[in-house]
């Protein structure tokens, strides 16, 4: 009998796992889309005076290149998670990528001013509904603890490595043609297309039987968040007392307020308010969202100090900041899971936080001479290693305890997050960079751009103490272990 027994265990291990095969065949698609949406990002910034010196696009225009795929992006993110957990996680991602494709032709094949720009708009929109719902995939597919920490950690080790990859690819793309910047990551694309039906379990049409769309306020969340995130983009270069900005602001507070009151009485709200009833998944946000601020916010200014004051070029400069891309994914590939698994989301955020304020901090002491070895470098490394485990960690935070059904929504409110992190990060360091420059002299950007490494560290402290005093000690009361009642 021992003998049979053994036989037919091994038999059983010879035999690959068709559930296992498709876990990583999801992982891979996922970690697919969020590689290409990074790598888009990074090579259309690269590429902004070709595109400008061949189309003679006006200054406005070049700059909503950037700022038309930010604010449609954050603006949709909410309404992307909620449809995705409506009509289905690969329905959604699906469609999405496919917009994605349709978006890539459209901005490599025309010379219109209009229609590149709508272009990007359109790749924004697309993003809102790919991230969330690729997110969710991974958190439904993976079974929470460890198994799902390791595939949130190479999900976001993933969207380093494309934005880094995006960085380096960007220069010999535009050396080429500007229009491969557009061409190929749709190409790329198709091929996740081609891959999805096979990936991704279908979408199981019960879960949502007798469930209601809560259209008022999916149109007032996203009215809220667009004009937020217009707010945070167009400030530093409108100014904050503007009455656009000052509008915007003033209309998407009252937005909110409204979207609260409409979520509180709905009974099948857009944004259950259940998942921000957990301190720790709410805390999970919040700090998502400083470190974003500070990540992205020093990452704008460390990009201007090399070229600007260093005199580094696009190439030199994508170089120089590599060793952060390949720091995240490393820390994220092999560390993060296990130091979660040890030592809990509290106390990985608390040290992850702590070392992105010591390594931004180590770039107020830059000066006009290159220290690359003595400080950038460092720094880089550093921050690589914050990143690493931050990132992770309240992805795997901020969906812990909630119900599948509504995955796609807690997802949408950490790339939220972080969507508006971004644009407050470059908001404040562009404000204190405009405002204590006094002249282009390097001197001058010199104390400015110290000041706003200084501010940047700030960012990432405060996201320390929000993980000492928010998130709840994994003793006491584990964060994975909260749950939420199906809204």
């Amino acid at each position: 009998m021992t003998s049979e027994s053994s036989l037919k265990t091994a038999a059983a291990e010879a035999v690959p796992d068709p559930t296992s095969r498709r876990k990583v065949l999801a992982l891979i698609v996922t970690c697919a889309v969020i590689f290409l949406d990074s790598l888009d990002t990074s090579t259309v910034g690269v590429a902004l005076p070709s595109i400008q010196s061949d189309l003679g696009l006006s200054a406005s225009s070049l700059q909503w290149l950037v700022s038309g795929y930010v604010i449609a992006y954050g603006g949709f993110l909410l309404l992307g998670g909620r449809v995705a957990d409506l009509l289905g996680r690969r329905r959604v991602f699906f469609a999405g990528t496919a917009v994605f494709v349709a978006a890539s032709v459209l901005g490599g094949a025309v010379s219109s001013e209009e229609l590149i720009v709508a272009s990007r708009v359109i790749k924004g929109i697309s993003a809102a509904f790919t991230a969330p719902a690729a997110f969710s995939i991974i958190t439904t597919t993976f079974r929470e603890g460890p198994e799902r920490n390791k595939a949130l950690s190479v999900y976001g080790a993933t969207a380093a490595v494309g934005y880094s990859v995006g960085l380096i690819a960007s220069g010999l793309l535009t050396s080429v043609s500007w229009r491969l910047v557009f061409f190929v990551p749709g190409i790329l694309a198709v091929g996740v297309l081609l891959i999805t039906p096979a990936a991704v379990r279908r979408d199981v049409t019960t879960d949502r039987a007798g469930r209601s769309f809560d259209f008022g306020g999916a149109v007032i969340a996203t009215s809220a968040l667009l004009l937020l995130v217009y707010a945070l983009v167009q400030a530093p270069l409108i100014g904050w007392r503007a009455p656009a900005t000052l509008i915007s602001l003033v209309l998407a507070v009252v937005l909110f307020a409204a979207f609260l009151l409409i979520e509180s009485r709905h009974h099948d709200p857009t944004l259950p308010l259940t998942i921000l009833r957990s301190r720790g998944r709410a805390f999970c946000y919040a700090i998502a969202l400083l470190h974003g601020a500070a990540a992205i916010g020093w990452q704008f200014v460390a990009v201007l100090y090399l070229q600007q004051i260093l005199g580094y070029g696009p190439f030199r400069t994508s170089i120089a900041v590599l060793p952060i891309g390949v720091t995240i994914y490393l820390t994220a590939q092999f560390v993060t899971s296990r130091l979660i698994g040890r030592f809990g989301i509290r106390a990985v955020c608390i040290a992850g936080m702590t070392v992105q304020a010591v390594a931004l901090g180590l770039y107020a002491f830059v000066g006009l001479e290159d220290n690359y070895v003595g400080i950038v470098l460092p720094g880089l490394i550093l921050h690589g290693l914050a990143c690493g485990v931050v990132f992770a960690s309240v992805n795997v935070g901020g969906v812990a305890g909630v119900a599948d059904r509504q995955q796609g929504v807690a997802a949408s409110l950490i790339v939220a997050a972080y969507a508006i992190g971004t644009g407050v990060g470059v908001a404040v360091m562009a404000t204190i960079i405009s405002a204590l420059a006094e002249t282009d002299a390097r001197a001058d950007l010199l104390d400015a751009y110290q000041a706003a490494f200084v501010v940047a560290a700030l960012l990432a402290l405060l996201g320390a103490v929000f993980s000492l005093f928010g998130l709840p000690s994994e003793r006491r009361a584990p964060l994975v272990s909260e749950a939420v009642t199906a809204g």
